[in-house]
């Protein structure tokens, strides 16, 4: 039986600065504001974007998958205000998410991420039974663009959020 490190890792509360090496969080803002770097500077040209409301069940707090997207951004936000966790790690220089660089954020209710493109993400993970999420990527992401890392199979971790 082959055997893994589980690695147990907290979640960190998000900023627009902490976050800023894995994408943006955007908050609210008074209508009327103009354009401006606050606003989620999206990629959306390679394709036709799709905006849907997806329901994600309590599925635990451990994770040995990650995934990224590299034609488009993506938003994730949840609705009804629950917050929820989210594990990320940058594109960086190599074709797979570097074990040290991983983390994971608690993303309250009141706002929303977008990731850059190529960004690892494992997620989002939350303690309701149930969460509807809005998400925005590209019509054919989940076909097309959804390059997925085992880090059980290749690094033997598995990660648990605390």
């Amino acid at each position: 039986m082959k055997t893994y490190l589980l690695r147990k890792i907290s979640a960190l509360p998000i900023s627009s600065e902490a976050f800023h090496p894995f994408g943006q969080v955007i908050v609210a803002s008074d209508d009327g504001t103009l354009f401006s770097s606050e606003d989620a500077q999206l990629q959306f040209q390679n394709g036709i974007p799709r905006f849907y409301i997806m329901r994600l069940h309590q599925h635990g707090r451990k994770f040995h998958k990650m995934t990224r997207h590299q034609l488009c951004t993506q938003c994730l936000g949840s609705l009804d205000g629950k917050h929820w966790l989210l594990g990320v790690a940058p594109l960086g220089r190599k074709t797979v998410p570097c074990l040290e660089d991983i983390t994971v954020f608690r993303v309250p209710g009141d706002c929303f991420i977008k990731l850059e493109v190529g960004t690892w993400h494992a997620g989002p993970y939350f303690d309701h039974a149930w969460v509807d999420f809005y998400n925005l990527e590209l019509s054919d992401t989940n076909l097309i663009d959804h390059d997925t890392y085992n880090l059980l199979e290749h690094d033997g971790v598995e990660f648990e959020i605390i």
